[in-house]
């Protein structure tokens, strides 16, 4: 079922993303010299399409990398108290160890309802 799912969005996606990518396929220059807009000391010739998947892709890594970074107060947080509760836990066990749970003793009798009436 979770590759069925899977299937039903990534097919449409990639024939959308093969459409977009032939309908933009124009070689653009893209320049980093804003003085020289003739001859460029450094310019890049790339289809349309190449440009903008990069600029995507490099959003994404640069979004991913903020979280990450916003969220690093909370995984401090988290392990500071894993390791309070460990500390919490060995202190405990060493005033009181652990003693196994008691089994129950069979007694030979099953649990029998009376019919309902």
């Amino acid at each position: 079922m979770r590759k069925f799912l899977s299937a039903l969005i990534l097919v449409p996606l990639g024939i959308v993303i093969v459409m977009f990518a032939v309908a933009n396929r124009e070689v653009i220059t893209v320049s980093f010299d804003p003085f020289a807009t003739v001859s460029p000391a450094f310019a890049v010739k790339v289809p349309l399409y190449g440009l903008i998947f990069a600029l995507v892709a490099l959003g994404v890594l640069v979004g991913g990398i903020a979280s990450w970074l916003k969220q690093q107060k909370w995984r401090t947080r988290a392990r500071r108290a894993e390791a309070e509760a460990r500390e919490l836990r060995a202190r405990l066990d060493a005033l009181e160890p652990r003693r196994p749970m008691p089994v129950p003793r069979d007694t030979g009798t099953s649990l029998i309802l009376p019919p309902a009436a």
